[in-house]
């Protein structure tokens, strides 16, 4: 019996749905029923109204369930049935840790609990012997894989050069829906911007962007306004965008289990897909780590020098014009405001700069 049988079955009863991210519990949809949102960047009070209708499924992330826990009167738990933690390692976090202890506390003992996860961890074996009786594990396979239609490679990159690589690389896949990995949020606007500078459709996305701004730039890429995103591992979990056809990881991740949440994004239910790796003298070390969890090699690019070198002088002056624009909207300072500004501007990158870069894109072919 599926989860949606048993929420026929039970229509009397409370579900919550804890998530790691707000864009998780955005994604999250039953066909029978519309589930309540309990996030963060969303006006309490209108939630407040909401949880008096006595909601049938509540979809929350952590630490807005532990607000109105405290705060709201007449909400509680004590009727819950099932209790879902999608990615449930992370959940496990420091950031989400003492919040779901919390919430745990609260909930009856006799319930249906699910935990999901692509990598399962020592701490999610631990809440399933805290929380859990005669629990069944269900897995498709017991080591961390990456899926037989995902073509894999990675370039060997300096690191003064890996702009110029990855230019190289966009010049190649024309058209593609792309998701760019980066680590930090600041990298994520940097980025943006020097590729629209150079005529791409780019935008990003990262958790110093509110709530609206966040959805509004999944909701851009979801409708292929914009055919290449930027951001960080907010979006590595949960997030299932229809037709994205390639993974880059312009930053490799320092923990390997990243690597594969990140290509997961593509290559979904029996499609195809393509990740590719900028690996450059600082991170090799991480990217022998990653072949060494999924149990290959993975095979290696080369590039003739000469058709990177000759796209560097025009990335490094939109790199330039980039942060300028970052340093007069205040640089990382004003964090959340310069974010939501950038966002506001996406839609129209200065012309100037386009008509540029398609010239560009041309002789770079040659």
């Amino acid at each position: 019996m599926s989860l949606g049988d048993h929420a026929t079955t039970y229509s009397n009863q409370v579900f919550v749905i804890s998530y790691v991210t707000i864009e998780l519990s955005e994604s999250f949809s039953i066909e029978i029923f519309s589930p309540f949102q309990l996030v963060g960047g969303v006006d309490r009070m209108q939630q407040v109204l909401s949880i008096a209708k006595r909601p049938h499924i509540v979809v929350g992330t952590p630490g807005r369930l532990l607000d109105h826990l405290k705060d709201t009167k007449g909400f509680s738990l004590t009727k819950v049935k099932y209790l879902v933690l999608d990615e449930a390692d992370k959940l496990l976090n420091l950031e989400f840790k003492e919040s779901l202890d919390d919430i745990l506390k609260v909930i009856p003992k006799e319930r249906r609990t699910y935990l999901f996860s692509a990598t399962m961890t020592k701490k999610v074996s631990k809440l399933q012997r805290a929380c859990l009786r005669n629990p069944v594990k269900v897995e498709v396979s017991s080591k961390y894989s990456t899926v037989d239609t995902l073509k894999q490679e990675w370039y060997f990159v300096p690191a003064d050069y890996k702009d110029c690589y990855l230019v190289h690389v966009l010049n190649e896949l024309p058209g593609s829906m792309i998701m760019i990995f980066v680590r930090t949020c600041e990298s994520t606007r940097l980025l943006a911007l020097t590729l629209r500078n150079l005529g791409f459709k780019a935008l990003s996305i990262s958790g110093q962007m509110s709530q609206d701004k966040r959805l509004g730039a999944l909701n851009k890429f979801k409708a292929k306004d914009f055919n290449i995103l930027i951001c960080t591992d907010v979006a590595s979990r949960g997030l299932d965008i229809q037709g994205v056809d390639v993974v880059m990881n312009y930053d490799i991740p320092m923990n390997s289990k990243d690597y594969v949440h990140r290509v997961g994004r593509t290559a979904r239910a029996g499609q195809s897909g393509y990740a590719v790796s900028f690996v450059n003298q600082y991170e090799a070390e991480w990217f022998k780590l990653i072949e060494q969890l999924l149990g290959r090699e993975i095979p290696d690019r080369k590039v003739d020098m000469d058709e990177i070198l000759i796209l560097r002088e025009h990335i490094s002056d939109s790199k330039r014009i980039a942060l300028t624009k970052l340093r007069e909207d205040g640089g990382h300072k004003k964090r959340r405001k310069a974010a939501e500004d950038d966002d506001d501007e996406e839609e129209e990158a200065p012309r100037g700069h386009r008509q540029k870069s398609r010239s560009f894109k041309k002789s770079s072919r040659r």
